[in-house]
């Protein structure tokens, strides 16, 4: 294989995608276009070059067969490639980014790219099933978890705001997972950086989704850091881990501060969030103290009539009384949950 880089307007020319159509996988060489990807991918083009930030796209890779092109090596790894005119590079892999430059290229926003060259892999090879196979191994990849994507983010957003929550509040501090998916209970580790992200997000938006794209991160980190500091430490249910390291936690205290409070659970840091979001000051960066206050004394544990037939179910064929409680996560269940947490604040 070779490693050539194409300026931007020669790659809608010289590229050229053969997605499979239908039920047809034999109709082309890689995956049917998936719908809306080449719009996130310039998307995230356009909104990192505005901003003038860095920005980054996977390599390219496509095939074409040796006969059609000509090949002049110079040693050491380095040779001229000529692709005459008229010749197509087929694509294996990067059809939605080729469509996103394409795209760009076109519009009026072609300048933002227009100066730029893009690499790719061009793959010696005209034999069209082992291109197809080509495909499939480049596709080979575990798909990275939500908590790791998070851990590499950029510091902005509900990214930054996560990452800081997890460096401050001693709630999250060294018990959060910032690699893996599920929390690992053998690490003695009770949070996900997921888990946090998505009450971040309930907190200042009420959506568990929201980005957060253009907050102030450091005044809202600030404003979420006293907040939750001050939440854990008047919760009676969280002191405990609140004011323990976890070096001087043990593995039973850990699972059953997991299996009692649902401050110990995703669905529990999510209802949080969206109560803490009726206590903010948008424009000042400012909780409510006293309503902070209000919700540190509501009753967290799983047996609370709170959450009971909503969040909560219990198991009536468990044969262990610490998991007889099933968590429900779905967003009916949130939404009555935190319906009947806002009649017994009074906020209704």
């Amino acid at each position: 294989m070779l490693q050539i880089n194409v300026p931007a307007g020669d790659l809608p020319i010289l590229l050229q995608a053969k997605p499979s159509k239908g039920n047809d996988p034999d109709s082309g060489k890689n995956r049917p276009e998936v719908r809306g990807h080449a719009d996130e991918i310039k998307k995230y083009i356009t909104d990192r070059v505005t901003k003038e930030k860095p920005w980054i796209l996977g390599t390219l890779t496509a095939n074409v067969s040796p006969n059609d092109i000509t090949i002049t090596e110079l040693g050491r790894g380095v040779c001229f490639v000529v692709v005459p005119r008229g010749i197509k590079l087929d694509i294996t892999d990067g059809q939605h980014r080729k469509a996103a430059i394409h795209e760009l290229i076109e519009s009026d926003e072609s300048k933002l790219i227009g100066d730029n060259d893009f690499p790719i892999t061009l793959v010696l090879e005209e034999d069209f099933r082992q291109c197809q196979t080509d495909f499939k191994d480049m596709a080979q990849t575990r798909q990275l978890d939500k908590s790791l994507l998070l851990s590499f983010g950029e510091y902005e957003g509900q990214a930054g705001i996560t990452k800081n929550l997890i460096e401050k509040v001693p709630m999250f501090q060294g018990k959060t997972a910032k690699v893996q998916g599920t929390n690992a209970a053998k690490n003695k580790l009770i949070y996900t950086t997921n888990y946090l992200a998505k009450a971040v997000s309930c907190t200042f938006s009420e959506r568990p989704n929201n980005k957060l794209q253009n907050y102030d991160v450091d005044r809202a980190s600030e404003a979420l850091i006293i907040c939750l500091n001050q939440l854990f430490t008047e919760c009676h249910q969280t002191q405990y881990i609140f004011n323990t390291q976890v070096e001087d936690l043990t593995f039973d205290e850990i699972n059953t501060f997991k299996q009692e409070c649902l401050l110990g659970t995703s669905v529990g840091l999510e209802i949080m969030g969206r109560l803490l979001y009726c206590t903010y000051d948008q424009d000042n960066y400012f909780f409510d103290s006293e309503k902070v206050s209000q919700i540190a004394k509501l009753d967290w544990s799983r047996d609370s009539h709170l959450w009971k037939d909503s969040i909560v179910n219990v198991d009536l064929n468990s044969t262990n009384l610490a998991k007889k409680y099933k968590i429900s996560a779905g967003g009916s269940a949130i939404r009555i949950a935190v319906n009947k947490a806002k009649a017994q604040l009074g906020w209704m």
